[in-house]
């Protein structure tokens, strides 16, 4: 690792923490829509509108990024969120929210590209990748935590009908980042020639890469299922209050930000690949405990609460430590246009899995959320045991 990504490595955290913050947020507002009469169809869709913008733009955000430089799309995609979240307060009608999803995931794509490629571009080994991968997306978590304390907080105090006023926090946050970002001097990636996008990225396709981001797609999958809907199955199902639905959700990313700083600091030790099938059985033992419990105590049994959160220990390293195996095989001019790809499935996966849960919560079958996610992550570990097959083939 190169001395300059620590200098920098303060602002791509930061950077992280606030994008983490406004994708997060869905979890409130759909837990406070849904008490304005919001029906759960509407805003299961509502996550599709921040998913599929991510989806579309990111292809052609590599060119963009290539002739506007890394530097200055992120401080671009900085400011618009920071806009974005200074007006959101003052609007009431909910087809804001949509363009507001849409706008912030579009920005998203743009500063994640802009992030990875960074780190690409000054580390070369696998095992510094998922160490420095880990330590930046653990930011990612503090960043759920976050949003879900403050906002929990101010939801349950008398100032609850100013809760969309806590957006502003983030407006300051993201000037912050922009002026760190702008006293910076920040090597950019070489500046090649960019050709027709879908013919580069064919060039990339092979079965390695087709298992890799099947894999990225079903671990994001997972994920959204706790992050956006854990509050509203802690209330519906568990029957608490909205403030508690928050903070017991938000232990969820706070022990995910732990489980991500712990293999940050001891991954260099492991085979990653060893790593993560752990991880993966450690899961699906939590899961089957989970179930056992749900299904042979009460329906409202209040040890979920506390189970549920365990969880982001080993779900955490998933997706940064497949990433920094599979990222460390690509060369350096390609690290863009394959952060896209990763973007790009991460997405739908968050959005295929919100739509799934809003039919789930729709249909009044609770009872089987915690069924759901272990049929998800026994797909994981299949997908994942035929991608580390390739990935061994190739080295």
């Amino acid at each position: 690792m190169t001395t300059k990504l620590s200098k920098f490595s303060l602002p791509l955290k930061l950077t992280f923490l606030i994008f983490s913050m406004v994708l997060n947020c869905m979890g409130i507002i759909i837990l406070q829509l849904s008490e304005a009469k919001i029906t759960y169809d509407k805003l299961g869709f509502l996550e599709s509108f921040k998913d599929l913008p991510i989806a579309f733009i990111s292809l052609f955000a590599v060119n963009f990024i290539s002739r506007t430089g890394t530097k200055k799309s992120l401080i671009l995609a900085l400011t618009v969120v920071g806009i974005c979240s200074l007006i959101l307060p003052f609007v009431e009608v909910f087809w804001f929210y949509k363009l507001w999803f849409a706008i912030i995931g579009t920005c998203f794509a743009i500063g994640k590209i802009c992030i990875f490629g960074m780190i690409r571009n000054n580390i070369s080994d696998e095992k510094s990748l998922a160490k420095t991968m880990n330590s930046v997306e653990a930011s990612f978590m503090i960043g759920i935590f976050v949003v879900n304390t403050g906002f929990g907080w101010l939801i349950s105090s008398r100032f609850s009908e100013f809760w969309k006023f806590g957006f502003l926090s983030i407006s300051v946050l993201s000037g912050i980042a922009i002026f760190l970002f702008s006293r910076l001097k920040i090597a950019e990636p070489e500046k090649t020639e960019q050709g027709n996008v879908f013919k580069e990225v064919s060039k990339l396709i092979n079965p390695l890469l087709i298992t890799f981001l099947a894999v990225i797609f079903s671990i994001v999958f997972v994920e959204q299922s706790f992050n956006s809907w854990l509050p509203s199955f802690y209330k519906n199902h568990l029957k608490v209050n909205s403030f508690f639905a928050l903070q017991a959700s938000s232990f969820l990313a706070l022990f995910s930000y732990i489980g991500r700083m712990i293999t940050a600091n001891i991954i260099q030790r492991f085979s990653l690949s060893k790593y993560y099938i752990l991880c993966l059985s450690l899961i699906v033992m939590v899961l089957i405990i989970i179930i056992g419990i749900q299904f042979t105590d009460a329906d409202d049994s209040r040890t979920l609460l506390f189970l549920f959160p365990v969880i982001g220990l080993f779900l955490s390293p998933l997706y940064p430590v497949i990433n920094s195996k599979m990222i460390a095989m690509i060369d350096k001019s390609k690290a863009n246009l394959f952060t896209s790809l990763i973007v790009i499935f991460s997405s739908l996966g968050s959005s295929v899995s919100s739509i799934v849960m809003a039919l789930l919560f729709a249909n009044r079958m609770l009872n089987f959320y915690s069924v759901y996610i272990l049929g998800a992550v026994s797909l994981i570990f299949i997908i994942s045991l035929i991608y580390f097959r390739f990935a061994d083939q190739k080295n």
